[in-house]
């Protein structure tokens, strides 16, 4: 057998927890400020992981929470309500999704289909 290789970094860039994008790059992307980024993470909707350097580093998904909540803050929803929100959105989601792995498929029935 040959020995494994070791992944890219840019294997990585496929994984949604990656943290592949700087704090300027992240803002960005979701048109907001770096201050924006701050004070979501100061409410704790998502932590960056820092680089050596000590920067903060988003993954994708991080970005799409930010960019849900900055949604939210721009249709007039204060910055603390719209942190709430997208972490219930996301538990709700998250509890869907497991109660549907739960479920398992589902038989099919005489006459369906």
């Amino acid at each position: 057998m040959p020995p494994e290789t070791p992944p890219h970094a840019t294997d990585r860039l496929d994984d949604d927890d990656y943290p592949a994008y700087t704090m300027g790059r992240a803002a960005e992307m979701i048109g907001a400020t770096p201050g924006f980024l701050r004070t979501i993470g100061e409410a704790r909707l998502i932590t960056p992981l820092r680089s050596e350097g000590g920067h903060r580093r988003y993954s994708r998904y991080q970005l799409r929470i930010a960019a849900r909540a900055r949604e939210l803050v721009d249709g007039g929803t204060p910055i603390e309500a719209a942190c709430r929100i997208v972490i219930l959105e996301d538990q709700l989601e998250e509890a869907l999704r497991l109660n549907e792995e739960l479920r398992g498929p589902t038989p099919a029935r005489d006459g369906d289909g």
